[in-house]
């Protein structure tokens, strides 16, 4: 009888350890997820430091479209693809996609950071949205400008996120409207901006060796469109290499591969930026500019749309300069969106006197 009282004690025991352990533990749990509990309460201070981080960080990095300019120049030293779709949210709140033929520098960037996140393209461009009809341009450029060889099926995929946008996505899938790849330097300036921002976010060559194909433009003395961008090219190769030693040694490999015509302008490119006389080059645009204006009215009437569109060219190497902490003599650099304002004056001293 002792034995078998012995075994129900044990028994009891047990099962009302097994009972009473959970329901402990139950207990723990419901303590730490009432409003006094220690660890949710921890938790949620972490959460809210995190938040109050985040939200300092896109402020200071996207605040404002100078700061915006600055990360995407900077991007290719230090790759954050994370942070890109935050970077779409702050062009678009900040204007930044209102003026297409002057936001070309983002649409070539965003272009790049796509084609170097092939993988994740689609992931990638998802994170842009939800974009407003007006800004979704942004992403249809970019995906254009990426010059992967699926740029098409990316920009049908997104079609149904930007219906109203269905017409301009519809001439690019028809070829109406071409790639960057497939553009003119003297078509816009846009184009020319875009292949920078295209190595602001990659820092590969092929878009700085395509800058370089447009150099002998800079002799044209037919078109002042061609000569105007030709001398931006021009410009802004040099000011970008006088600061960065990766680009001025690109400049020097392609003296041994490039035609007649573009090295004759590219070893000016190089004096330039070796010797720190990129004013130089800004001093003879402007005579070469000047006389050809002089030929007649057309030429002068050409001027009035280059004379604009310009200003986000030339903008690129003044971004560049004042990003680096380098103040280009004479040039003020006001930055909204990609736009130097004074630039225009800068090359066409007499324009403004002659509106």
């Amino acid at each position: 009888m002792a034995i078998i009282r012995t075994m129900r004690r044990r028994a009891l025991a047990l099962a009302t350890l097994l009972l009473v352990v959970p329901a402990f533990d139950g207990l723990a749990r419901d303590a730490g997820q009432r409003p006094g509990g220690a660890g949710p309460m921890r938790q949620k201070r972490a959460d809210l430091v995190r938040q109050a981080k985040l939200a300092e960080e896109t402020q200071r990095r996207f605040g404002t479209p100078d700061a915006v300019l600055a990360w995407v120049n900077n991007y290719r030293l230090e790759p954050e693809p994370e942070k890109v779709a935050i970077a779409v949210k702050a062009m678009a709140r900040l204007g930044m996609f209102d003026e297409p033929e002057r936001a070309g520098v983002y649409f070539g960037f965003l272009g790049g950071v796509i084609a170097d996140n092939q993988v994740k393209a689609k992931e990638l461009i998802g994170s842009f949205f939800p974009l407003r009809p007006e800004h979704q341009i942004g992403v249809i450029r970019a995906i254009a400008a990426s010059g992967l060889p699926e740029w098409k099926d990316l920009l049908g995929h997104f079609a149904e996120r930007m219906p109203a946008r269905s017409g301009l996505i519809a001439q690019y899938l028809t070829g109406k409207l071409k790639p960057l790849s497939e553009r003119k330097f003297e078509e816009s300036p846009e184009v020319l901006d875009s292949y920078w921002g295209y190595y602001f976010a990659t820092g590969a060559h092929q878009p700085v060796i395509r800058i370089i194909s447009a150099l002998p433009l800079a002799a044209d003395r037919n078109s002042l469109e061609k000569l105007t961008v030709g001398a931006m090219a021009k410009w802004t190769l040099a000011t970008n290499a006088q600061r960065e030693k990766d680009l001025l040694d690109l400049a020097r490999a392609e003296m041994k591969y490039q035609p007649k015509a573009v090295k004759k302008e590219l070893a000016e490119v190089i004096k330039a930026a070796e010797n720190f006389e990129t004013a130089k080059l800004r001093k003879n645009a402007v005579a070469a500019i000047e006389r050809l204006r002089a030929k007649g009215p057309e030429a002068a009437r050409n001027w009035v749309w280059w004379g604009t569109a310009v200003q986000t060219v030339i903008a690129v190497g003044c971004v560049a300069l004042s990003v680096a902490g380098i103040p280009e003599a004479g040039i003020p650099c006001v930055i909204g969106g990609a736009v130097a304002t004074g630039a225009t004056r800068m090359l066409a001293p007499t324009f403004g006197a002659q509106q």
